[in-house]
């Protein structure tokens, strides 16, 4: 199987998003996480839209984009963001077997 960088990157955020499951991580590693599942959420969605334009997978993944976005940060407990971690985890990692190499 060959990893395309879309692929790459999408191991990278879901890999970033099971870390932070994990107690005790410092504020700084949400931070980042921020960083980087909103910038491979929207690197996705841009990649979805050039495909079919028409997708759902364009709006969930702009929806994630948005949700972690580090400028104008969405707060919510350590519990709801616990579930959100694992949900968008999942989403990441199964997305990978939409994506079909060129």
């Amino acid at each position: 199987m060959i990893l395309s960088n879309q692929k790459i990157l999408t191991i990278i955020a879901s890999g970033f998003l099971f870390v932070a499951l994990f107690d005790g991580l410092p504020y700084g590693y949400f931070t980042l996480l921020r960083f980087v599942v909103c910038a491979v959420g929207a690197y996705i969605a841009y990649k979805t839209y050039e495909k079919d334009n028409e997708s759902l997978l364009v709006w969930l993944f702009g929806g994630i984009a948005v949700l972690f976005n580090p400028i104008i940060p969405i707060y919510f407990t350590r519990e709801v963001w616990w579930v959100i971690d694992l949900i968008v985890g999942g989403v990441f990692l199964l997305s990978i077997f939409k994506f079909k190499n060129k």
